[in-house]
């Protein structure tokens, strides 16, 4: 996973600089990352019922391979020069599809490979792995390495880090085997989601995610590397700093649990860090120097994975076994089905209010919807009835 995410921390500079290159418009940018998550949605809830029915090691390794040619595509169409806009597009959709597969069977796998007792440490381990490689120094990786030598170079580094990740999943001991199954897929699905509807804690974060999504994550991604690059200068290396910055906050936070534990209030601590984390956009609305985008990159990654250390212990203690890799499927698909809308929307959106307002509005809707869907969930409740959900995790790690 490390080296993995390594590789996707440099993309995440790449592609937006080759998007950028190729068309200096938020539009073109926003084609790209509709095609991607389009791939993904599509796929989720096939990715969870294969991640539960066959040996979730197969599923990642073919699905580190399916996303390690998409970027050695990507790759030699640039370097060779004849790479455009189109190109990008039809290839993110097999990132996404190779997404769609690897997350719900990574999700359920986790608890097969780490006892109980050690799942918060487990799960503070991925954020940290996770922040550390794909947005500190993976980021600032890409950003020296798009300015050397530009974006292609950058495209099949990321594509070797998918085949060494396939490698290395090969090694893994654990073995899930296929499961034969005498109901159909749709049953299952619905045993998933019946799961999923009776548990607050799930539905109403699942909800929570989906709203935050839709408004947060096309105006994150599409409009920070406009602003920086358009109106900062502070080309490549400058948002490779703002995405390193950001993974420097995540660290912290996910050493901070992994020490201190989950809080008792663990319901209440994830929806407020949530709640924190996409104000930060409102400070990339005004801010005029890149430190204050720093500082603020900062915060967004601290809160942004202190409650993921939660929500993935959640997910590794009150989820049955047999349901895990649906109910991450659904998880998944549930949070980002409206993400290629969010992209979609966001180019038009700024040309039509302006790239302030834009990002304004994303920053403000996601902190609302996270607190009135606390209460309207009676998630104080729901800790009540379940103060012991996670105590063997937070036990283990105090």
């Amino acid at each position: 996973m490390t080296i993995s995410l390594l590789g996707d921390g440099i993309f995440l500079v790449a592609e937006a600089w080759q998007v950028y290159d190729l068309n200096n418009d938020p539009l073109a940018l926003s084609l790209v990352g509709t095609a991607w998550t389009l791939g993904m949605v599509a796929f989720l809830l096939t990715g969870g019922l294969i991640s539960d029915r066959a040996d979730r090691r197969q599923v990642l390794i073919l699905a580190d391979l399916v996303r390690a040619a998409a970027l050695l595509g990507m790759g030699v169409l640039s370097i060779t020069g004849v790479i455009e806009i189109w190109h990008l597009v039809v290839l993110s959709v097999f990132m996404g599809v190779g997404e769609a597969f690897f997350g719900p069977a990574f999700g359920a796998i986790v608890p097969d490979i780490v006892s109980a007792e050690m799942l918060v440490q487990a799960n503070a381990l991925q954020q940290l792995v996770q922040q550390a490689a794909a947005k500190l120094i993976g980021p600032a990786i890409g950003g020296f390495v798009v300015a050397a030598v530009g974006a292609g170079p950058a495209f099949l580094v990321d594509a070797a880090t998918f085949g060494l990740s396939a490698i290395a999943i090969a090694a893994l001991k654990v073995r899930s085997q296929a499961v034969e199954r005498g109901r159909s897929a749709r049953a299952e699905l619905r045993e998933g989601l019946a799961f999923v509807r009776h548990e607050p804690w799930l539905w109403a974060t699942l909800i929570a995610a989906s709203l935050s999504l839709l408004f947060f994550l096309g105006p994150l991604e599409v409009l920070l590397p406009y602003i920086i690059r358009n109106d900062l200068h502070a080309g490549a290396g400058g948002f490779g700093l703002v995405l390193a910055a950001a993974g420097a906050g995540a660290i912290v936070a996910s050493l901070l649990v992994s020490q201190f534990g989950v809080p008792r209030r663990y319901l209440t601590f994830m929806y407020a860090a949530w709640a924190v984390a996409t104000l930060p956009l409102i400070g990339y609305a005004f801010g005029a120097s890149l430190w204050q985008f720093v500082a603020l990159a900062v915060v967004y990654g601290a809160c942004e994975t202190g409650g993921m250390v939660v929500w993935g212990t959640l997910m590794s203690t009150r989820v049955p076994k047999d349901l895990r890799g649906r109910v991450h499927s659904l998880d998944w698909f549930v949070s980002i089905g409206l993400t290629p809308i969010s992209f979609a929307l966001t180019g038009p959106l700024s040309k039509a209010i302006g790239i302030d307002a834009t990002l304004v509005l994303a920053g403000i809707v996601p902190a609302v919807a996270c607190v009135l869907l606390f209460f309207v969930a009676r998630l104080r409740d729901d800790e009540a009835r379940f103060p012991d959900a996670v105590s063997e995790a937070v036990a283990a790690a105090g």
